[in-house]
């Protein structure tokens, strides 16, 4: 299907996680190493932090909050 010479190779290769997790799939690069996979991924494990740093979202609506309906300063 694929014309000679043009096309890279798809072979077969293993994609190693850093938690031990390996998916079996076919690559152009062969087999090789990620730092996070969607096994141990916060996003598909269900595991999320969410960190609000030193009150940052609390600092923004202080801030924020008391310029209701004052103009912009002109620039």
């Amino acid at each position: 299907m694929a014309k000679k010479g043009i096309h890279p190779v798809y072979k077969s290769a293993t994609v190693n996680c850093a938690c031990g997790n390996k998916v079996e799939t076919f690559s152009t690069r062969g087999t090789f190493s990620v730092e996070i996979c969607s096994n141990c991924h916060p996003f598909y494990t269900g595991k999320q932090k969410f960190v609000d740093a030193a009150g940052r979202i609390e600092r923004f609506q202080k801030k924020y909050a008391g310029g209701k309906g004052k103009a912009a300063p002109a620039s």
